[in-house]
């Protein structure tokens, strides 16, 4: 069990290492749904690599970091209505988690559809956000 404790506090500290360079690319705001002035994390997006990459990490507020970590917990849908905007974001990550979340909206909500099908994704960004890790 030591060993993988040792493995997980590994992982939690090259994450950290990407902090700063999270922080620059998300202009210190949730990339998710750009909350500012809030506490931010590093948040893997499953499927992971073998080791952290910044290109599968996303800057999240706690309110996201709880959504995106708990696919089983409902949504209120208008809490989520910036996602509409963030949906076009250049960072593919942060794309994978405003679909994932939309789609969840999207069940109780016409406009996450609506910004679903009206958005356009590369099929990399479709297959990853349809994988669950």
């Amino acid at each position: 069990m030591a060993k993988g404790f040792q493995e997980h506090q590994e992982r939690v500290n090259a994450l950290n290492l990407l902090g700063k360079e999270l922080a620059r690319r998300a202009k210190s705001k949730c990339e998710v749904c750009e909350a500012a002035g809030v506490s931010l994390r590093a948040f893997e997006v499953p499927p992971v690599p073998k080791d952290p990459e910044l290109d599968h990490c996303a800057f999240v507020c706690d309110t996201c970091l709880d959504a995106l970590s708990n696919p089983k917990k409902k949504l209120v849908a208008n809490e989520w209505r910036t996602l509409g905007n963030t949906i076009w974001t250049e960072i593919p990550a942060v794309q994978v988690c405003v679909v994932r979340l939309l789609k969840r909206v999207a069940e109780k909500a016409p406009w996450a559809q609506e910004t679903l099908d009206e958005a356009f994704l590369d099929p990399e960004v479709e297959d990853w956000a349809a994988k669950n890790g």
